[in-house]
């Protein structure tokens, strides 16, 4: 097939000779990952317009000593080409050019043209070969050895290509072409930076003669008896006779399941549950036999646990669930959306450190490596597809929907359908994946009406979310919650006592800019008076602000016209992952902990769904004008959603003076989030001991009262 640059202009061609979607389950042959990461530095020449990019730099014979080095992962914006631009709700191009979808912009649409040579591992050769990138804005063609191997869009899921007829053992010609726009920008309208590029991992990996090709594991927990139903479909490629073993093993190595069939429903007795609370999770592996001898061993990791609706209530394992959330942008102020793994590794045990216990994927699938942290540190998600098309419906704040897609245009149809699918998965086995989401402020139509059926057809075992029927009631039967964003407090309320059947989150919520935050606690307050409140989603964890030359800027400080400047700052914590001090209101209402001094006696009340107070200490501490004067610790064991009231013990001296308790519910032990010690809940109280009253001479004053001041005469003390 000869590729044009005709399927950049076309919203029916989306993916041209791509993989079809599989699980993120890892695969080994005799203990080894067949994997080369193409990673670091490549070949690279940029070109504003398509017309003047080297057509055939792909070609074996096309000399590339001319072109420049990029870095991969990478955004081109961050690396000396084009500029980066944030833009909220307008697409890039406004004031540019007027388009109308599916036209995309003809006047400059920046083009990089990258290479990368290399060898291939030893592991790999004489297998069936694919390459894989994680991660490419906006659309991406790629060449081996001078032969096409596909084409495709979507930028935050892995688009991968059969290569093996193109390799060779050495000096192989990669060739990637990467457009900033094309139809696909249309639904890529999200509140964040515009950047272009390959700016997620591209690797090469081998398979054996037999592969496992997908695994679908669904581990559902009766939480009646405490069985946990594991279900597994593997889907194996290969035409040779094999075997299959499967085993789960619990973390300490115990094998506590075997079976010889790759397609198993089956009871499991005595299983641990999974929550963010307590994240346990179990290994399955599938061994694969043929000829006598292990060809590939495929493995993930799974945690055993039930979300449903009970009563238009949301309930994990049986108890109501409170979204204690946020809404996380992949964000690095140095590198962009390039996140390393200790860039994530910060931000969940952030969250962990302050009581966040769930993760909006705002607003596309996220970096793999996250779903694997959040399983192993307990954080629900939402899983959000990579669809927004706000500047198609709503202009200027008014509800105008005339040029709306996705819409119900067939045209756009498979193309988010294809989006649909391609989270869905990747992401299925994922434990902390709670709800699907179909996008955000894309208005609605039957396209996403279609995207929500599809989730509701293919899992059984979670929610389907999406805020944007709140424009279009029409189709409020596709969502299985209330979800709305910065709603006030009393028209939450409003929802809540008409008892629709469905439980109401806020995704966004508490927009977190500038000197903000206040009035949380009119929202947290809801969670006791409706059991169908169920929480929201604070926007948003991190400021989006660029290092330049030394110092943090925003929008517009690249000369990037259209722009909605600094309104990319709406973190809790800053662009360099500083504390700000929203903070401490959000780790305070957050708490699992709800604490209360009076007259001596302490108040908790274990506000925890699975886990009792074991793990905690609780310190009193008494001090006067900063100077601690004693500290007691009490060990409680309080079983979840149970209360305890005990004497503190300590007296408040007679002396004179200000005074403060403090009571804190500090880490019993480390975890792999947090110290000893670490403060997960508090309250204060303030005593006011009199002091001895000596007489004071005070001064007569006279006041003047003027028409322009006021003057004070009197003795000066």
């Amino acid at each position: 097939m000869k590729p044009t640059l005709e399927w950049l202009k076309n919203p029916e061609i989306f993916a041209v000779n791509r993989e079809e979607a599989h699980s993120d389950h890892i695969c080994t042959v005799n203990g080894q990952q067949l994997k080369q990461f193409l990673n670091g530095t490549w070949n690279f020449f940029y070109t504003e317009y398509p017309d003047n990019r080297p057509a055939e730099f792909y070609k074996i014979d096309f000399d590339v000593t001319g072109f420049d080095d990029i870095l991969v992962p990478g955004h081109i914006q961050l690396q000396g080409y084009d500029k980066p631009q944030y833009v909220n709700t307008q697409y890039p191009w406004e004031g540019q050019e007027h388009l109308i979808p599916p036209q995309i912009p003809q006047k400059r649409n920046p083009v990089g043209s990258y290479v990368k040579f290399f060898d291939v591992d030893k592991a790999l050769l004489g297998k069936e070969t694919f390459i894989s990138f994680q991660g490419v804005e906006t659309a991406v063609y790629v060449w081996v050895n001078g032969e096409f191997a596909g084409y495709a869009e979507d930028s935050f899921t892995p688009s991968e290509f059969n290569i093996t007829p193109f390799l060779k053992e050495k000096n192989n010609k990669l060739a990637v072409e990467v457009y900033r726009y094309s139809t696909a920008s249309w639904l890529e309208d999200q509140d964040f930076w515009r950047f272009s590029g390959i700016f997620r991992d591209v690797y090469l990996y081998a398979v054996p003669e037999i592969h496992v090709r997908d695994m679908k594991v669904i581990a559902d927990y009766d939480y009646e008896n405490g069985d946990g139903i594991l279900t597994t479909e593997l889907d194996i490629a290969g035409n040779e006779d094999y075997s299959v073993k499967l085993t789960l093993i619990d973390k300490n190595g115990n094998k506590v399941f075997e079976s010889d069939t790759a397609n198993v429903t089956v009871s499991i007795p005595n299983v641990r549950s999974w929550s963010a609370e307590d994240p346990y999770l179990y290994i399955l592996t599938a061994e694969i036999t043929a000829h006598g001898k292990v060809v590939e061993t495929a493995e993930t990791k799974t945690g055993f646990r039930t979300f449903e609706l009970k009563d238009g209530v949301m309930c994990l394992n049986g108890r109501r669930i409170i979204f204690k959330g946020i809404n996380r942008h992949e964000w690095n102020a140095e590198s962009g959306r390039v996140l390393t793994e200790e860039d994530m590794l910060w931000d969940i045990r952030f969250m962990k450190q302050n009581n966040i216990n769930a993760v909006r994927t705002c607003h596309y699938p996220n970096n793999s490596c996250w779903y694997r942290l959040c399983d192993e540190y307990g954080i629900y998600l939402i899983d959000e597809t990579n669809l927004e098309s706000h500047g198609t419906w709503q202009k200027m704040g008014v509800c105008e929907p005339s040029i709306n897609v996705p819409a119900s245009l067939p045209e756009w149809k498979d193309a988010v359908l294809d989006r649909a699918k391609s989270m869905y998965e990747r992401d299925k086995n994922h434990a902390s994946v709670l709800i699907w989401s179909c996008g955000n402020e894309s208005y609605c139509g039957d396209d996403i009406a279609a995207m929500a059926d599809y989730f509701h057809d293919v899992d059984k075992t979670r929610l389907v979310h999406y805020e944007g029927v709140v424009w279009n009631r029409k189709y409020d039967h596709i969502t299985d919650m209330e979800s709305r964003m910065y709603a006030k407090p009393h028209e939450i309320e409003e929802y809540l006592k008409k008892n629709t059947g469905k439980p109401y989150i806020s995704c966004e919520y508490m927009h977190a800019m500038g000197n903000s935050l206040g009035g949380m606690k009119l929202y947290t307050d809801l969670e006791d008076r409706y059991q169908s409140y169920q929480g929201g989603f604070i926007w948003d964890l991190i400021d989006q602000a660029l290092y330049k030359d030394g110092v943090l800027v925003y929008g517009g400080d690249f000369d990037d016209r259209q722009s909605d400047y600094g309104f990319s700052a709406n973190g809790i914590v800053y662009a360099d992952r500083r504390y700000s001090p929203k903070v401490s209101e959000v780790r305070k209402l957050y708490s699992n902990f709800r604490m209360h001094l009076e007259n001596d006696i302490l108040t908790v009340e274990n506000r925890n769904m699975f886990i009792d107070t074991s793990g905690y200490v609780f310190r009193i501490t008494l001090e006067k004008e900063g100077e601690i004067l004693s500290v007691k610790e009490l060990l409680l064991s309080i079983s979840p959603g149970e209360s305890c009231a005990v004497p503190i013990g300590i007296e408040v001296p007679t002396e004179g003076g200000e005074y403060v308790l403090t009571l804190s519910a500090v880490l019993a032990e480390d975890t792999i989030w947090a110290e000893k010690g670490h403060e997960v809940g508090f309250v204060q109280k303030v005593v006011k001991t009199p002091e001895s009253k000596t007489k004071i001479y005070v001064p007569k004053a006279e006041i003047v009262y003027g028409d322009f001041s006021i003057g004070v005469h009197g003795d000066i003390v």
